[in-house]
């Protein structure tokens, strides 16, 4: 399978539906993808080969994408043999390859393939480039993500990160599947030791402008990039990615699992948001291990077994010590004819965990449910959501609902972020459109460079001016293009909300910081529909109205020229006729908002 990245890019790799396991372990039933990329251009360069066992489909795909051309170049990011699996088979074909590579990876070059010696090497450094023509390769080291030969590849002229292992997923390409759901599994169990060694690598991306993820499995990611980055944020860090409830348990004659039904029942009705249910004995093991460290709670129900723990119960909490499972609350239930021991096992064996807090009271069950376990289980599913409960004063404190009340048919900054820079642009056209849940929907000219921005990464501010706005902040905002130049360069009278964005903090009377749940496309305009994530009065100066621009803060046109002028930002075209297609040079508005002379 090949098929184009950009222009010059082009993915050459191959799925395979005969894998069951994937590294002996993980069950892959929707198969895998093994990814390549070749990059065309005065030199050639292709990027990682596949796992051996698909070596025929690559090759035919890397010989038919150079179309008789030699390659010049293979970058090895990784080492493992699902991805170094073919170097040899490509050496055999094209001997004068230059394979390149950082210094670990030619020690375990040599030891996978024992009789192998590339005619031509290069061992890069951190930081060191590789031009090709118009595209120009520099290297990022990854080490430990998850292997310590690991690069990165930035290809600068169009955005892309080859991201060897990371943002990853199970599955193969021409299978429609979730994709967070995969892709947690994966960086959970592949990755998720490695926390500490993520985050480095996060930081050294937080420099490069990143437009598209070309990972070793899984797809090409081109769009909302910001979502994907903050899961691995957020993975990496070990904090929970929702609020929610895995209850993971083993039982062996019954009584244990009508327990946990029951326990799973009462966490519904006590208002969890979401709880998974997983035996221990039956499950995918690798799926429990994904959603302990996706919820934000974790309970613990199993029996005690030859004086420990049940096998499998030992060898879920191994699977969880390995890859540092931390920052969580957790409920332990036990069951046992005679001398228990789970639960104090199980808290021993989480006790050297960083930041876990345990429930007050551990459940014991001698054999069957008792009416006293019965009322247990329904205190702890209180206890459990208690915190669920009271997100409602939470979110009663970080948004307050009069900041909403603000909104009229008056002016707007609405800001964004395109991954490198800030930005922000005058809109008049901002809506409440429920209070339960809190949604807003703003409209955004299709021209207009936040619409792009917005769109990619789903996410903004909206600033509520008050009057005592000056014009020139409408010119800083409104009169120029965020492609060409940073509207908050020397702007001291701002705040970062904690979505990431920008809001200003004078001249605005409140700000609301927003996450796009839905666009409809208006033909020259996009909506957004909107959750308000967040929101602030910051004073209680009125707000600035169309009317009142129009009136008070708008410079009046000169009235010895003829011709129209733009209702937004006063600019004057002179002549007779208005074009119906005319747009402002200055705001972008169209001819609808100009008025005669």
């Amino acid at each position: 399978m090949k098929k184009l990245v950009t222009d010059s890019v082009y993915y050459v790799g191959a799925n395979d539906h005969d894998i069951d396991l994937f590294e002996g372990q993980y069950p892959v039933p929707n198969g895998m993808s093994y990814n390549s990329y070749v990059i065309m251009d005065d030199k050639i360069c292709i990027m990682d080969t596949i796992d051996r066992r698909r070596t025929d489909a690559w090759l035919s795909n890397v010989i038919e994408v150079l179309d008789g051309r030699q390659p010049d170049y293979l970058v090895v990011q990784h080492m493992e043999p699902d991805h170094c699996g073919s170097i040899k088979a490509l050496l055999d074909r094209y001997p004068d390859v230059t394979v390149v590579g950082q210094g670990k990876t030619f020690p375990m070059l040599r030891n996978f393939f024992r009789t192998l010696e590339p005619a031509n090497t290069l061992t890069v450094k951190e930081g060191d480039t590789l031009e090709l023509g118009r595209h120009t390769l520099r290297f990022v080291f990854a080490p430990m993500v998850h292997w310590p030969e690991v690069i990165m590849t930035y290809e600068t002229q169009s955005g892309i990160l080859f991201t060897a292992d990371a943002f990853g997923k199970f599955g193969a390409l021409n299978r429609e599947e979730n994709w967070i759901d995969e892709a947690r599994r994966y960086y959970i169990g592949i990755v998720g030791k490695y926390g500490k060694q993520v985050q480095n690598v996060l930081k050294k991306a937080a420099d490069l402008d990143i437009r598209t993820i070309c990972p070793l499995h899984g797809p090409v990611l081109s769009e909302n990039l910001s979502y994907y980055l903050k899961l691995y944020d957020t993975w990496s860090a070990y904090r929970p990615e929702r609020d929610g409830v895995c209850v993971c348990y083993s039982s062996v004659y019954g009584n244990t699992a009508a327990a946990v039904k029951l326990l799973c029942d009462q966490l519904k009705e006590a208002g969890a948001p979401l709880v998974k249910c997983f035996d221990l004995a039956r499950c995918d093991l690798s799926e429990a291990v994904a959603w302990a460290f996706a919820c934000d709670k974790l309970v613990l129900a199993t029996t005690t077994y030859n004086g420990d723990i049940f096998p499998v119960m030992k060898t879920f909490l191994d699977h969880l010590l390995e890859r540092g499972f931390q920052n969580r609350t957790v409920a332990l239930m036990e069951n046992g004819s005679w001398a228990p021991q789970a639960a104090k096992i199980m808290r021993r064996t989480l006790e050297g965990c960083k930041d876990i807090l345990f429930a007050k009271h551990p459940i014991t069950i001698t054999s069957s449910l008792s009416k006293e376990n019965t009322q247990q289980i329904l205190e702890l599913a209180q206890e459990l959501c208690e915190s669920y409960v009271a997100a409602d004063s939470v979110v009663a404190n970080r948004v307050d609902p009069s900041a909403l009340f603000k909104i009229g048919y008056g002016l707007y900054v609405v800001t964004s972020n395109d991954g490198s820079r800030d930005n922000g642009f005058i809109c008049n056209t901002v809506t409440q459109l429920t209070d339960q849940p809190l949604r807003i929907a703003v409209n955004i000219n299709k021209r207009n460079y936040s619409a792009q921005t917005i769109r990619k990464t789903g996410l903004l501010n909206v600033c509520t001016l008050s009057k005592d706005a000056p014009f020139s902040l409408f010119q800083q905002f409104g009169f120029q293009s965020g492609r060409d130049v940073d509207k908050f360069e020397g702007e001291e009278n701002i705040h970062r909300t904690s979505n990431g964005l920008l809001c200003l903090t004078k001249y605005a009377n409140a700000y609301i910081s927003a996450k796009v749940i839905s666009t409809i496309d208006l033909d020259t305009h996009i909506m957004f529909l909107c959750e308000v994530c967040e929101s602030a009065v910051l004073s209680d100066k009125e707000t600035m109205t169309y009317t009142h621009y129009q009136k008070e803060v708008k410079p009046k046109p000169q009235t010895d020229k003829k011709g129209w002028v733009c209702d937004i930002c006063g600019y004057i075209y002179e002549g007779e006729e208005l074009p119906e297609d005319f747009i402002c040079p200055l705001c972008k508005h169209g001819a609808s908002d100009f008025s005669k002379l």
